[in-house]
Order: C-alpha cells, then structure tokens, then sequence
C-alpha cells in the first residue's frame, strides 16, 4: 500500500510540473486566438466568408481521442456500480467521503463530460472548448485518483484492478489532449506571425484616402433695407395726386341794361 501511495503522489507532482508550461502555452494560444480575430476581419474583406476547412489530420487525431476517451469513460461507469464501499474496512467518515466522490464521477460522466465533448468535436481546433474538456479531466483525475487509494487500501484486488486501468485511460487521454493543445497554439502562433505580415503588405499597398476640404463662408450678408410704409391720406384734405380743375376763361354773364335808359 505504501508503494501504492508513493506512485500516486510522484505521479500528481510530476503532473503539477509538466502542466506548468503547458497552461503557459495554453495561455499564450489565446492571446494568440484574440489577436488572430481581430486582425482576419481586415483581411477577410470581400471573402465568401466560409470557415477555413480543418485538416484531416488533425480531425483524425482529435477522433481517435475523444473515442478511446468515450471507452473509458464506459469502462468506468461499470467499475463505480461495480463498488461495495459499505463492505469496506475503514471508518463511516472515509465510507461517507468516498462515496460522495463516487456521486461526483458518476454525475460527470454521465452529464458534463459528454457535453463537453460534443463541443470539442464540433470545433476541432477551437482552444477554448480543448482546454474546457482538459480541465474536466483534471478534475475528474484528481478525484478519482482518490477513490482508487481508498480501494487500494480498503476494497478488493478486482476493485482496485479495474479502478487503475480506468484511471490509467483518463491520464493517457488528458496527455494526448494536452499535446494536442501545445500543438494547436503553436500553429496559432504562426499564424498570427502570417497574418501580421499580410496586414503589412495590404497597409503598404493601399495609399491613405485624401483629406476632405471644409470651405468656410465667414463673410457676413449686407443688412437689407427696410421696406418704405406707404402714406395714407387723412380725412377732410385733398387728394394731392387728383388733378386740380382750370378757371373758365368765359366771361361771367351780365344782365340786359333796361330800355327806358
């Protein structure tokens, strides 16, 4: 047993170790993904706008993971049914313990991990969704990396037999999917390098657009003259545009002298 407990805590120190550079350039593949889709846009103008093609390869790979992956997780579906903890030599406190983790593995089993990795499969080479399901088996490791000590100690040689092959299964898929993961955010890498040169070269070939000319009108409009109010005539005057009238040139008419004069 207590060889047992030494493999396990080597095996998560050498773990913690190795996926410190790992997660570095897990980080570094996402920088690398944002900046990637800021600068496409700007390149893809005037493109049908399809998605590039995954290579074969890498689907193929991706496949043959998730598959061995799927088988696994089967396998140890059926070894946790399979266990009598309440048959176990130890404490109700460990029983207890040990149990809930089982709850746990079956829960994720069972829900979260082949939700996730539908979503791997629907996006091949997609970083987030990689490190999503990675970050599940980890959890799932470090968990059910418990239960097989608990039965290596307490439960039976069939037990713990199946226990370790499962968890021997869960550590190859975690690796090879964390290789796959080191892999896809060196190629972002280069392709951000790419996609920075291509910017380059379009910014050089196309010459600035010519600054646009504002005319400004500072002159002021002369000030218009007010309209003449037009005069009107008071009551009792003449009018002074009617024409005036000419004397008679006719003598005035005088009366006959008498005849007796």
């Amino acid at each position: 047993m207590l060889n047992l407990q030494k493999i396990i805590i080597l095996a998560r120190g050498w773990r913690t170790v190795r996926e410190r550079s790992l997660f570095g350039l897990i980080r570094l593949g996402f920088i690398i993904t944002l900046a990637a889709s800021s600068i496409t846009p700007a390149l893809a103008q005037g493109a049908s706008g399809a998605s590039a093609p995954v290579a074969y390869a890498s689907v193929n790979e991706l496949n043959g993971i998730l598959a061995s992956l799927k088988t696994t997780a089967a396998a140890m579906q059926t070894d946790v049914e399979n266990m009598r903890i309440e048959k176990w030599k130890t404490d109700a406190s460990n029983k207890r313990q040990t149990q809930a983790n089982v709850d746990s593995i079956r829960r994720n089993l069972q829900s979260a991990l082949p939700e996730i990795m539908a979503q791997v499969s629907a996006s091949p080479e997609n970083l987030a969704a990689s490190f999503k399901l990675y970050r599940n088996l980890d959890a799932l490791y470090d968990v059910f990396g418990s239960v097989v000590e608990n039965a290596g100690a307490f439960g039976s040689k069939d037990e713990f037999q199946g226990l370790s092959n499962d968890m021997n299964g869960v550590e190859s898929a975690r690796r090879a999917l964390g290789e796959r993961m080191q892999k896809l955010a060196s190629a972002k890498e280069d392709e951000l390098a790419r996609l920075r040169t291509e910017v380059k070269t379009l910014s050089a070939a196309v010459p600035p657009p010519p600054p646009k000319k504002i005319v400004v009108d500072d002159t002021e409009p002369a000030p218009k003259k007010p309209a003449a109010k037009k005069k009107t005539p008071k009551a009792g005057t003449a009018n002074p545009t009617a024409p005036a009238k000419k004397p008679s040139t006719n003598p005035p008419a005088t009366p006959n002298s008498s005849p007796n004069q």
